[in-house]
């Protein structure tokens, strides 16, 4: 007896997309599997950061579609959307004053009506993304006294309050040094493991991509040229298309590794 696929929970569909009269997207196809960590990895200029603008609805593609659990995400309204996908940009800023929990409260925004105050539900969410996140001990700090790293695992609270079943994560490790890159990328992992979230990042560092994802997307041309499991797609020779470069790939302890010198 055939087992039956599930569903993704978001496919992208021959996507095209152009800034003025220089094409960025010439018909770029994915599927993001529910329940998986998914990297968007390529050469600068290869699209990814439009590529996540166009699936977190912050542009419009010229043709093509979205889709999310099924409906096109151009038709949705942005309330709507906010609750079912939550976004940590690359470049985050807020007000010099406001406290670490009232930056994770606003992810309860798409929750609540006009006005109204935090019920239980939004309290509880709020006190979980703190905790599960571990800022809740500088609740009361002010978000810009805090280092990079910790000012980044507020982003990722705030987008955890918001109680999505998708989080999409652009470069979260831009600025860390190597240690907060490590933290950072095992919390994700957390996050996808113990709590199921489907999780979309972009990231520069091949290796750590490699290491952290359930599956890997390289872009280049303005497609997707290679998608699956990363020992599987990873090879001299997918990067040399990737990136045009010829590096050597080994493997250590059954995982793959790119030889970036």
């Amino acid at each position: 007896m055939q087992t039956k696929t599930a569903k993704p929970a978001m496919e992208v569909k021959d996507l095209f997309f152009s800034y003025g009269n220089n094409p960025i997207l010439r018909g770029a196809s994915l599927e993001i599997e529910k329940g998986k960590i998914t990297t968007i990895m390529g050469a600068n200029g290869c699209g990814k950061s439009t590529l996540f603008s166009l699936m977190t609805k912050n542009l419009v593609p010229g043709r093509g579609k979205i889709l999310l659990n099924g409906k096109n995400i151009r038709d949705m309204q942005l309330s709507e959307f906010a609750r079912k996908v939550s976004i940590v940009h690359q470049y985050n800023t807020s007000a010099d004053d406001i406290t670490v929990e009232r930056l994770v409260g606003f992810g309860r925004t798409p929750h609540r009506k006009f006005f109204s105050g935090y019920g239980e539900e939004d309290i509880r969410l709020i006190e979980w993304a703190m905790e599960v996140t571990d800022i809740a001990k500088y609740r009361e700090r002010e978000v810009s006294k805090l280092s990079g790293g910790q000012r980044q695992r507020v982003w990722i609270a705030m987008a955890l309050a918001q109680n999505t079943k998708i989080l999409f994560l652009d470069e979260p490790t831009t600025y860390l040094d190597i240690r907060y890159q490590i933290d950072l990328l095992n919390l994700v992992q957390e996050l996808n493991r113990e709590y199921h979230i489907t999780i979309v990042m972009v990231l520069h560092d091949i290796n750590q991509a490699i290491h952290f994802s359930d599956r890997i997307a390289g872009l280049w041309g303005g497609k997707v040229i290679v998608e699956g499991e990363p020992s599987e797609v990873i090879s001299t020779e997918s990067i040399q298309k990737l990136y045009g470069i010829e590096l050597g790939v080994t493997e250590i302890d059954g995982k793959k590794f790119v030889l970036t010198i």
